[in-house]
């Protein structure tokens, strides 16, 4: 199996947000309460291309995009913040988010004197929080999710660079 990393500029806008839509089908509640956020992401890293294209990439498998990861380096030097890092349904399970992720994390860790790397995800997503700690983030905190009912707290994650 092949994996690349390429560009959001090598696809076309709306691919992130069926990205994540499908990422996220499991369970509708997610589609309905993040779907405005999910298009909004995506036409943002679309509408700024010459930025974002540094900020994140999407992971393709034998020339089909699987997944994208992304991450907000506006906090720097003191830490990046990791933001959508989502695999497609048909592809969980067989490890190309943990590939995904460490490959964004070697990435970030380039930048000049970045001192740690953070990301959140809900108390509902344990695959996520397995995948961040076999990568090696440390849990930071735990917080109550005030925003939403369904989807459990949010645990904060991070890496010391």
């Amino acid at each position: 199996m092949n994996i690349e990393f390429k560009s959001f500029s090598d696809y076309t806008r709306g691919i992130l947000y069926k990205q994540l839509v499908d990422s996220y089908s499991f369970d509708s509640k997610w589609q309905e309460y993040f779907d405005k956020d999910w298009k909004s992401y995506d036409d943002f890293f679309y509408d700024n291309l010459q930025f974002t294209n540094k900020c994140g990439f999407i992971t393709i498998l034998n020339g089909e995009p699987i997944g994208h990861i992304s991450w907000d380096p506006r906090n720097m030097p003191r830490y990046v913040e990791i933001g959508h890092n989502c695999i497609v349904t048909k592809y969980k399970g067989n490890g190309y988010g943990k590939k995904q992720l460490q490959e964004a994390i070697n990435r970030i860790a380039q930048y000049d004197g970045i001192q740690k790397i953070v990301v959140t995800t809900n108390g509902k997503l344990i695959p996520a929080q397995h995948n961040y700690e076999r990568i090696g983030f440390k849990l930071h905190q735990r917080r109550e999710n005030k925003d939403t009912f369904f989807s459990g707290e949010y645990i904060d994650y991070e890496i010391i660079m």
